[in-house]
């Protein structure tokens, strides 16, 4: 029996906070397992129903590492141009299928993927790493292409796939409401589990050097878009309680002429990128 995420949440916060008592590191643990785990994972026979409107394909992957299977789509295929869509935290390529229509009907070929632990794809946890993994797998495998879309924790792993990149200037780099810095993606995880002893903060982040060689900040599309010399259309809105609009408006301020934005009022952070307004904005730039 699937354990509903409110009630799954509400039993990790009670363990975590019996663990705490005995052992920070261990709480610590048990709260990065909770970070990386999409617990509102999606089902995709009703969506997979609708894809076929579109004719799509799919095609595997494995990832190397886990020897997991990482699975994809194909619309609108073959075609000159491409474009690469990549859903949030959560989420599923084919919650994309309206860009995939969208961008067909503009003679693009159309990839996505679901990232490890979504969708079809196997495997119960995942991170930032991991999932700009798969991109750089996607694009040597069906690239190059000329632009790509992402929402939310999409677009912090498009972004370190693509800092150690050469790119077009004329790519077009879409963001819908990007997880800009993973210590804000933090920050809000421990609010939910209202997790504040900062012994365990202070584990958790121990953990992620441990395991990356990284420190959280070092996450952040902030730091790698300075890389980047694709062209950039930014879009995020002020009510947006997941990814706060201050980290967006960060970025602006530091003026990289390559980038656009444009900052919405009332979409919050998942209606933001079904906005029809949205999609036009969107389709005018390719």
């Amino acid at each position: 029996m699937k354990i509903p995420p409110n009630l799954a949440i509400g039993y990790i916060r009670t363990k975590i906070k019996v663990l705490s008592m005995i052992s920070s590191r261990r709480a610590a643990e048990m709260a990065f397992d909770a970070f990386c785990t999409p617990f509102s994972r999606k089902h995709t026979s009703r969506s997979h129903e609708q894809a076929n409107e579109l004719s799509f394909t799919m095609f595997p992957l494995k990832e190397k590492r886990k020897g997991i299977t990482i699975r994809g789509y194909r619309w609108n295929h073959p075609q000159k141009k491409k474009i690469l869509l990549l859903h949030g935290f959560g989420s599923e390529a084919l919650k994309f299928q309206p860009y995939a229509r969208m961008m067909s009907d503009k003679g693009y070929e159309i990839i996505a993927f679901d990232a490890p632990a979504h969708g079809s794809s196997d495997g119960k946890h995942t991170n930032a790493l991991e999932y700009s993994e798969m991109i750089n797998e996607v694009i040597k495998r069906y690239g190059p292409f000329n632009g790509f879309i992402g929402h939310s924790f999409g677009c912090l792993a498009l972004s370190l796939a693509l800092e150690q990149k050469e790119l077009d200037p004329d790519t077009m780099i879409v963001f819908l409401a990007p997880a800009t810095e993973t210590t804000s993606a933090v920050d809000n995880a421990f609010a939910m589990l209202r997790l504040h002893d900062k012994k365990v903060r202070q584990e958790f982040e121990k953990i992620i050097i441990r395991m990356f060689g990284k420190e959280i900040a070092w996450f952040s599309i902030r730091r790698a878009i300075r890389s980047i010399s694709a062209r950039v259309l930014w879009i995020h809105d002020k009510e947006d309680k997941i990814t706060p609009v201050q980290d967006a408006l960060n970025v602006k301020s530091d003026g990289q002429p390559n980038i656009e934005f444009v900052i919405t009022k009332g979409l919050g952070h998942r209606k933001i990128y079904h906005d029809q307004f949205i999609k036009k904005i969107v389709a005018d730039h390719f």
